[in-house]
């Protein structure tokens, strides 16, 4: 088998997650959520750093959480369920690599086939209000996304593995990947297209490229 493995936030869809979620809580949150979500991601500052901040001070309800993975649907990148039809067909395998969450990330992977998730666990009580997130969990920290190819090589044996994705936590796996792909569709981000060797606009570009 062939492993491709694709960021979600700023990839496959438009949205970051975790800045729609934020967004639910009125303009003041979501302006200090999505400074601290673009530090993360051009990597100024840590992952860990903002992690847990991040959801105190959003407290997302489960009804917050299934809101934004539709918002997920609305705003899938234009080609990527044909791409990962495509990609399936020359024998790859997809995979969602990410530090978003995987219930609200799930009815995104479901529309585009994606029978596997690598995402964060959140956690609610009986009448839906938050609980907690898996703080264990790889991603939710630097280090986290190549933690995670390195697992999946273990447990699959692939032939061959590409990583598509659009921030500094996607280029931490270049060691690990036969091949990164940078994605600069939503956001083209200076480190990420400096160092990625290859870089696309669109994810219909990368059916050429493996």
């Amino acid at each position: 088998m062939k492993l491709i493995c694709f960021d979600c936030d700023s990839t496959l869809s438009s949205i970051e997650g975790i800045d729609e979620l934020a967004r639910l809580r009125g303009h003041e949150v979501f302006g200090r959520i999505e400074k601290m979500t673009e530090d993360a991601m051009n990597g100024l500052i840590r992952i860990e750093d903002v992690f847990g901040l991040r959801l105190k001070a959003i407290n997302p309800t489960r009804a917050d959480a299934e809101s934004v993975g539709r918002r997920y649907i609305e705003t899938v990148e234009p080609t990527a369920k044909s791409t990962i039809d495509r990609l399936r067909t020359l024998g790859w395998t997809p995979v969602i690599v990410s530090g978003g969450f995987r219930q609200i990330i799930r009815p995104l992977a479901e529309h585009l086939g994606v029978a596997r998730i690598e995402a964060v666990d959140l956690s609610f009580a009986p009448d839906g209000s938050y609980q907690g997130f898996d703080a264990s969990f790889p991603t939710t920290r630097s280090g986290g996304k190549p933690e995670i190819i390195s697992s999946l090589k273990a447990e699959l044996h692939p032939e061959k593995v590409v990583m598509v994705g659009d921030g500094a936590s996607d280029l931490e796996t270049l060691p690990v990947v036969d091949l990164f792909i940078g994605f600069g569709g939503y956001v083209a981000r200076d480190k990420v297209k400096r160092n990625s060797p290859a870089f696309v606009t669109s994810l219909a570009e990368i059916a050429a490229l493996v």
